[in-house]
């Protein structure tokens, strides 16, 4: 079994709920994910456990639609979220840790367990997704910085 499990952190110079409230919210997304072109929310806002948004990314030359559904959220701490369609299930946690009072760890977490033909491509998709979740964060940081 190949199972996926991608962790990346960045430390960005704003204070944790400023980060926090942004990085939760679906809408900002496609800003700051360089794969996400689209966020569409499939449940009334604002997000609360059960919530459900689907998203449209364009990862290693294809078009994926997923839906993620809100699985755990502690605000300004914790957001986890699932998918469990298509040929790659996956997991993306976020976490939010201030270090002083205009600094914020935050955390990106993407756990899968790909299954039939994706299995043979974990390790690549791994890397793949390794090097964009660090690109995300560092837009992430840039545009929360320059605000």
């Amino acid at each position: 079994m190949s199972k996926v499990d991608i962790l990346t952190e960045i430390l960005i110079d704003r204070p944790l709920a400023m980060v926090a409230e942004y990085a939760a919210h679906p809408d900002h997304a496609p800003a700051w994910y360089v794969n996400i072109k689209t966020a569409e929310w499939k449940t009334p806002p604002p997000l609360a456990v059960g919530s459900q948004v689907a998203f449209v990314a364009h990862f290693l030359g294809r078009r994926l639609a997923y839906t993620y559904e809100i699985k755990e959220l502690i605000p300004h701490q914790k957001l986890v979220m699932a998918t469990a369609q298509g040929p790659f299930p996956m997991q993306t946690t976020y976490t939010w840790q201030a270090v002083g009072p205009n600094q914020t760890r935050m955390t990106l977490r993407n756990a899968g367990m790909p299954s039939g033909f994706s299995r043979l491509f974990a390790p690549m998709m791994a890397r793949a997704m390794r090097k964009a979740n660090q690109k995300d964060l560092i837009l992430l940081k840039k545009i929360l910085e320059s605000q």
